[in-house]
């Protein structure tokens, strides 16, 4: 099954990051998870933006138009696709450094279920209050940093000293490819592409 390693990574990290590396799936495996996974915070978003409304301190919830949400939604699923590729690219990339060779179904896969927790946490968007949304995405991000940090030792066959100096490398790259992706949102919207709020 797809998605057979996320309750392995949650409940016993380094065992199933044991278990993903001794497998070698193909590419079309990690591809599968990324893309199944990544519905979730896109179909969330979407009905959340165009049928609960967003609620933003006091005051009525905002919405936007069905058309605007399906549009923010499909962009935000190509994103998602596109940013876990490219951090894949960066980690295979960055390798040669930390004296690591990973082919680039390794490198999709340590991306792939490293980004889950915050995939999964899209779930959080169906009670769209801003601070439990921001509480919850921060910690989906803490525990994807745990899951990077326990993971690029294993996948990368590396020691644990030079995992953590990759792992942080690996961070810093993703939070840039995030400033990026924020960035290009905006510009986006400021050409006439954004919203359509529901008034």
């Amino acid at each position: 099954m797809i998605l057979n390693h996320i309750w392995g990574l949650y409940t016993h990290p380094k065992d199933e990051w044991a278990d993903i590396d001794n497998r070698h799936e193909s590419i079309m495996y990690g591809l599968s998870h990324i893309m199944l996974v990544a519905l979730i915070p896109s179909i969330c978003g979407y009905y959340a933006a165009a049928h609960i409304g967003w609620s933003i301190g006091a005051g009525d919830p905002v919405k936007v138009t069905e058309s605007s949400a399906m549009v923010l939604a499909a962009g935000m699923y190509a994103a998602i696709i596109a940013g876990v590729f490219a951090l894949a690219y960066l980690i295979q990339w960055m390798a040669k450094t930390f004296d690591a060779t990973p082919n680039f179904t390794q490198a999709l896969e340590l991306a792939a279920y490293a980004a889950t927790p915050i995939l999964m946490v899209g779930l959080a968007a169906l009670y769209p209050v801003l601070w439990f949304v921001a509480m919850a995405g921060m910690l989906a991000v803490a525990y994807s940093v745990y899951l990077l940090y326990s993971g690029v030792p294993i996948m990368m066959h590396i020691p644990e000293e030079k995992g953590f100096i990759y792992a942080s490398s690996v961070v810093t790259v993703g939070l840039v490819l995030l400033v990026c992706v924020l960035a290009s949102t905006a510009m986006i919207w400021t050409l006439g592409f954004g919203p359509e709020f529901m008034g």
